[in-house]
């Protein structure tokens, strides 16, 4: 007998556009493998300062402690698609289209003479023409994902949530945002093999067969 995992999959996403966006994707892909660009995958995660639980086996009944406030530390950022080099920005307020410029601008000078290709979403403050107009001034080329399509770069917010955050409790604002500072960090050095392991390139492709049937 065989046993295969099931997986969700958003009920409005749209196939046809995932798999139009994957050949679109394959060019830019080779080119940045070649090093002939630069090909970034680029969001913006929001930490909110509460609990965030994680799996324990036990016996008896574990409580975690929890703040009681909802501030969060907002950290956009950008990940080389082939290098893994990653590139971060902070802050308490708000993620807005001035911070994706000023992303933008960071990333322009970081691989200046080079072509760069950015993978984003469709966040009202990545999709409006404040970004698309410097964009185009840079000459950075933007690429939208189709929408309820994972972003590569979701999977580095993933570890530092397992790695700094799970099953954690920090007294302090201060000791919250420090902790996920130092985790980033950290992401070259301590956890690029898990990383290597997670930031791959190979887009699965569904096939329409594979989606049960309530």
């Amino acid at each position: 007998m065989t046993f295969r995992k099931t997986a969700a999959l958003p009920a409005k996403a749209d196939w046809e556009k995932q798999e139009e966006f994957k050949k679109t994707s394959e060019p830019e892909i080779a080119r940045a493998k070649a090093g002939e660009a630069v090909l970034l995958f680029m969001d913006g995660v929001h930490f909110v300062q509460v609990a965030f639980l994680g799996d324990l086996w036990c016996f008896t009944r574990i409580f975690l402690r929890s703040p009681s406030g909802r501030k969060r530390w907002n950290v956009p950022g950008a990940c080389n698609a082939v290098s893994g080099q990653w590139t971060v920005a902070a802050n308490d307020g708000y993620i807005t289209a001035v911070t994706v410029c000023g992303m933008l601008r960071k990333l322009s000078v970081q691989y200046a003479g080079r072509p760069i290709v950015i993978v984003l979403d469709h966040a009202r403050y990545q999709h409006g023409k404040l970004v698309e107009g410097l964009a185009k001034e840079l000459g950075i080329t933007l690429q939208f994902l189709p929408s309820y399509s994972p972003n590569l770069i979701e999977r580095l917010w993933k570890l530092v949530k397992k790695k700094c955050l799970d099953n954690i409790y920090y007294e302090t604002f201060d000791e919250f945002t420090s902790g996920i500072n130092d985790c980033l960090r950290r992401v070259e050095t301590d956890y690029q093999s898990e990383l290597d392991t997670l930031m791959k390139l190979n887009f699965q492709k569904l096939k329409k067969s594979q989606l049960m049937t309530l």
